[in-house]
């Protein structure tokens, strides 16, 4: 048999294979390969839905606001995906974000440290923090869950030490530490420099994951690290980075966190963990590893977003949000589930 005639065969047999699908099955498999267009569906039902209750949800200004609220948990969710990703999971990244924040804003009010230096020490705390995370998973061998649970209350309780309780304040901040709060206006639409900066890093980490030999691993190891370590990949290598970048990803989020609350405060970013993690589900990246996409990740942030403030727009209770983000988080898993089988 020759080339050609082996290749048409294979043609064939492939559209015999999709000629017998059902119409469910085409679905499954279209949603298995771009795992971001389900959320996108459901982003795009929640507008029209909080549209069509309340009149000023979807004016300009409301819509921006919703944007910069978004830009700290997408941020967050970030660095969450990444970890994700390799099938691991991290419950400190909103601890973390804030502890970062607090040492910038600290060691610029009360050491007199410049601006600069303070933004670049606050990240690199971050970025130690992931390390440490890391170092518990690949040397000890810990599971993630167990070892971010305890980092959690580690993190939680040096920032309370560090920061005695104690806010700084608006007037406290040296100006390098507010940039990312300065307003950015196109119309009537307003967002902030923050914003702009959580675009760049979901441009530059979706390019990172698609294209580089780093990104591969990343999902390989996810996927399958008995394959991964048998291909060649240092595994345990590969996980430590990921919790290393996550963790400066989580310090540039207490950047953004300042510019956005225009304060450093210990008490901020309550619910930063849970949410970071809703919005990477909602988002369609797989709990089990080795399946998702960093847009899928930003379109769940919105998500998240999105129903946070057309709830409070339309005048429900607060409890309404829990219920709404609890529901989509059990539907998407039962859909990253069910689309999971379109693999096998």
């Amino acid at each position: 048999m020759t080339d050609a005639t082996a290749t048409s065969a294979g043609y064939d047999a492939a559209e015999e294979f999709l000629d017998r699908q059902s119409p469910i099955q085409r679905v499954q498999a279209v949603l298995h390969a771009y795992p971001w267009l389900s959320p996108a569906i459901v982003l795009v039902i929640a507008l029209v839905i909080f549209s069509s209750i309340s009149e000023n949800f979807a004016q300009p200004s409301n819509l921006g606001t919703i944007t910069q609220q978004t830009a700290v948990i997408a941020t967050l969710a970030l660095g969450q995906t990444l970890i994700i990703l390799t099938a691991g999971i991290d419950l400190s990244c909103g601890a973390v974000m804030v502890f970062s924040s607090m040492v910038m804003a600290k060691t610029a009010f009360d050491q007199g440290v410049p601006g600069l230096p303070a933004l670049v020490l606050g990240i690199v705390v971050g970025g130690l923090a992931g390390l440490v995370n890391g170092l518990l998973v690949t040397r000890i061998n810990l599971p993630p869950f167990i070892v971010t649970l305890g980092t959690l209350g580690i993190f939680t309780s040096l920032t309370l030490l560090y920061a005695t309780g104690r806010t700084v304040r608006n007037r406290e901040l040296v100006d390098e530490l507010k940039w990312l709060g300065k307003p950015v206006a196109f119309g009537g639409f307003t967002i902030t420099t923050g914003v702009l900066a959580m675009i760049a890093l979901y441009a530059v980490f979706a390019y990172v994951l698609r294209y580089t030999a780093w990104g591969t691993h990343v999902y390989a190891v996810g996927d399958d690290p008995d394959a991964a370590r048998l291909a060649g990949i240092q595994v345990s290598r590969v996980l430590l980075s990921v919790y290393t970048v996550a963790g400066v990803i989580f310090g540039i989020a207490g950047w953004i966190l300042i510019g956005r609350v225009n304060a450093a405060s210990p008490n901020s970013g309550v619910d930063a963990n849970l949410d970071s993690i809703t919005a990477v589900v909602i988002g369609g990246t797989s709990l089990f590893g080795g399946r998702g996409r960093v847009l899928g990740t930003l379109i769940g942030a919105l998500i998240v977003g999105v129903v946070d403030n057309g709830l409070s727009v339309a005048g429900l209770d607060e409890a309404y949000k829990r219920l709404a983000i609890g529901t989509l988080i059990i539907v998407a898993v039962t859909a990253d589930q069910w689309i999971r089988r379109a693999r096998a």
